[in-house]
């Protein structure tokens, strides 16, 4: 009796270290044993195919005359708190003086946005295979809030003096004393206060940052948006 329980006994752990080795190859078939297999790797090579590819076209978008100006989605327009006062404005015949200063906020965010190149490609290499799997997985934004996340302080710092030195090139920031002077006219307005080289700045990102969007969500649903044969191994489902 006890020798037919160890031959019982015997028969049922070969049974199951069979069971588990098949169940081990079965998950490196697919994929599962490991956080790093192939398959992570092309998800991880194809979201940064993806990135390089939207963040290219952005760029080229936004950094082209009248990348911003023509473009109603991302057009910088006057600050909120003058937009108030606009109407009033173009009544005391200042009306030319507001078209000039909004192309000219326009034209300092199109000589910008080229500098967001480097700093995306930067952005690019520093991506890891866990960031590519939550960027794969989430939102048709993902990867643009990714690089939000990871560049909007870079890109700050490296827009303003170029923003800077195009308000000076058109004359901005005396554009805008000049319309707040303007304002003080109108009975009852308060004179505007801002930070305008900081506002386009901000502006300027608005924008590069929703062209990269529209980028993103071609890829994800247009598969002629898949422009390499990698994109379209990774955003085919």
């Amino acid at each position: 009796m006890r020798r037919r329980s160890l031959i019982a006994a015997s028969i049922f752990l070969c049974a199951a270290t069979i069971a588990s080795a098949q169940v081990d190859q079965l998950s490196k078939a697919l994929g599962l044993g490991s956080k790093t297999g192939p398959g992570d790797t092309k998800i991880a090579s194809g979201l940064k195919e993806a990135l390089k590819v939207g963040a290219e076209n952005a760029v080229k978008l936004t950094g082209q005359t009248d990348g911003y100006y023509r473009n109603d989605a991302i057009k910088i327009l006057m600050p909120k708190n003058v937009r108030s006062l606009e109407k009033g404005i173009r009544a005391l015949g200042a009306g030319a003086k507001i078209d000039e200063f909004e192309l000219s906020m326009n034209r300092a965010a199109e000589s910008a946005a080229p500098e967001a190149r480097k700093i995306f490609a930067d952005a690019i290499l520093r991506m890891n295979i866990d960031d590519a799997r939550k960027i794969l997985n989430s939102g048709n934004t993902a990867a643009t809030d990714y690089f939000k996340s990871k560049t909007t302080g870079e890109l700050a710092i490296a827009f303003r003096p170029i923003v800077g030195n195009s308000m000076e090139k058109f004359s901005v920031t005396q554009q805008w004393n000049a319309l707040a002077g303007q304002a003080q006219s109108i009975p009852f307005a308060k004179s505007p206060s801002l930070d305008i080289n900081q506002y386009v700045v901000g502006k300027a990102l608005d924008g590069l940052f929703f062209m990269l969007g529209q980028e993103e969500k071609k890829i994800r649903s247009d598969p002629a948006a898949r422009v390499t044969t990698l994109l379209k191994q990774v955003f085919t489902r």
